[in-house]
């Protein structure tokens, strides 16, 4: 697969790092690498930054840029390069180091370059096998199943995205007993809660062992009372937690694969982070569940997932359209799975608790006037004003009667409102003063875009969740096209490419790494893994490594 004729294109971002799916990583040593725009060169982001692996001042003539191995074209012959574990990369052909930290080291042999993390490095190295070292990496990409008969510009911008997933997988260490997942494997490093359910969206056509891993590894992290915190880590996790929607998770393995065993022991524990939410986040008792609001200016709630988003500017406690929404979709999943566990009783309960949620939203969060799921101020006794894609997500619980449904899909076509040139914005156009060009004060999320389509097929709005679909892949072939990579959000109003969009109220990694709109992004990636496998033609597609 090295002949240039796929992951070849060049851009900054692109990050390259070992895969559990290869061996065992190394979360506070191993190395991690990304491309640089403008020239052909790799700067070294972890363990430490500082340093870079320069092949030219020009970008490449031609590139095959895989997360874990690349060939390069460039004025002074081809560079080919691979990780040979978690801590070297082996380069062969023309390059130069410079100035790297203390961290990590370099040695040289005849034409060939070692960069490694000095604890752990090995000179030996110099005189392995390349073409074996490359070979092992290109096997897991080069063995997959992927459908037939794709459109070519969907069959690369696929290949790009499994190469992506892979170069994500995390091996078992410390708190996590298990393989997991990460957001990108820089700057976020950690496993997040929902993103990991999104990536075994992904995983589970490519490795559905890899993909009911990344969610038990998310359990790992799961406290005695039920709580399971939004992100961990080996060492450390926080004391919020992110959208339930693990029993969507388990629920989209489960379509492939029935194991009633893996999933009575999980269903148990996601009973318990589910009572402990109904415990612990409605505050006001009224039945709705509500966000843990933060003191932090630009992420007001990171514990919805929506950071910044201007639902939360008034940093008051609100019951959430999503929030609900989600729970309301696991309760349902969770009766089905105890209707079929042979528990009646708890399959009663949370289809109960499921009908009493979606009986709360419609009265409580229905704005009629908008046609629109709002928020609901539990300190003032009002419903918020910002209309916001998150008020398209009870479609996913059954919530909306049929002709509130209608009025949902009313307001996604109204041009002056969420119908923007590339949709769902994630605030109406029609509001300018809570619409920007920053996270989720404007522009477009791929994992909103993919639950709103779940919801709009559940309706029977079958032609406009293809047509969301449709556009949403559309974008992202665009920009892999131009940049080599997936992003994590997109602008709605197409004025301008997803390096330019603001982050946290800048776009400036001089001031710090979350500061910037990330590339290899994972959700992204992965979810255009699961429509591109479901376009194609759904269960009837099998994976190479399903097991």
């Amino acid at each position: 697969m090295d002949d240039f004729s796929i992951l070849n294109v060049w851009g900054g971002g692109q990050l390259l790092a070992f895969s559990a799916f290869d061996g065992t990583t190394d979360y506070g040593n191993g190395l991690v690498l990304r491309t640089v725009a403008g020239c052909t060169a790799f700067e070294v982001k972890l363990p430490r930054e500082g340093g870079a692996v320069v092949v030219d001042t020009e970008p490449p003539l031609h590139c095959m840029t895989a997360g874990d191995r690349f060939v390069l074209e460039t004025r002074s012959g081809i560079t080919r390069g691979a990780l040979a574990d978690a801590h070297h990369l082996l380069i062969d052909g023309p390059c130069r180091v410079l100035g790297l930290n203390g961290v990590v080291r370099v040695a040289r042999k005849g034409g060939r370059t070692l960069l490694g993390v000095r604890e752990f490095f090995r000179t030996e190295l110099l005189d392995a096998d390349f073409d074996a070292v490359f070979a092992a990496r290109e096997r897991w990409l080069a063995a997959l199943k992927l459908p037939v008969n794709l459109p070519e510009r969907s069959r690369l911008a696929l290949l790009k995205a499994c190469s992506q997933l892979k170069a994500q997988l995390n091996s078992a260490e410390g708190r996590i007993r298990h393989r997991w997942t990460t957001p990108d494997r820089w700057p976020h490093r950690h496993m997040w809660l929902w993103d990991s359910v999104f990536h075994a969206a992904g995983l589970r056509w490519l490795d559905r062992r890899a993909a009911r891993e990344s969610l038990e590894a998310v359990f790992d992290a799961q406290h005695e009372d039920g709580f399971i915190p939004h992100f961990t880590s080996p060492l450390e996790a926080s004391e919020v937690t992110q959208p339930p929607i693990l029993a969507f998770g388990m629920k989209l393995l489960d379509e492939l694969e029935r194991d009633d065993e893996w999933l009575r022991s999980h269903y148990r524990k996601n009973a318990a982070y589910l009572k402990w939410i109904f415990a612990h986040r409605d505050t006001d008792g009224g039945g709705l569940v509500e966000w843990k609001i933060e003191g932090y200016a630009h992420c007001r709630c990171g514990e919805s997932g929506m950071d910044n988003s201007s639902r939360f500017d008034a940093t008051v406690e609100l019951d959430a359209c999503d929030f609900n929404a989600y729970l309301a979709q696991d309760c349902e999943i969770m009766a089905e799975f105890a209707e079929r566990l042979g528990l009646p009783a708890e399959a009663a309960f949370w289809e109960g608790s499921r009908q009493r949620l979606n009986m709360l939203m419609n009265e409580r969060l229905w704005d009629a006037e908008n046609g629109l799921y709002v928020d609901y101020d539990v300190v003032n006794h009002t419903r918020s004003k910002i209309q916001s894609s998150a008020g398209f997500l009870p479609l996913l619980s059954g919530a909306p009667t049929p002709a509130m449904a209608k009025r949902l899909v009313a307001a996604l076509k109204d041009p002056e409102r969420f119908a923007t040139p590339f949709a769902v914005p994630s605030i109406s156009r029609s509001q300018p003063e809570f619409y920007s060009k920053d996270m989720w004060r404007g522009p477009v999320w791929i994992n909103i875009n993919y639950l709103i389509a779940r919801g709009l097929e559940r309706y029977g709005f079958r032609e406009e969740a293809e047509t969301l679909i449709g556009s949403t892949m559309a974008e992202l072939e665009k920009f892999y096209f131009k940049y080599g990579t997936f992003f994590e959000f997109y602008d709605d109003r197409c004025e301008c490419d997803p390096p330019e969009l603001l982050r946290k109220n800048a776009c400036d990694a001089d001031l710090s790494p979350y500061h910037q709109a990330f590339m290899d992004y994972g959700w992204s990636a992965a979810l255009y893994i699961d429509m591109v496998f479901e376009r194609a033609g759904g269960k009837a597609v099998q994976a190479a490594h399903a097991c």
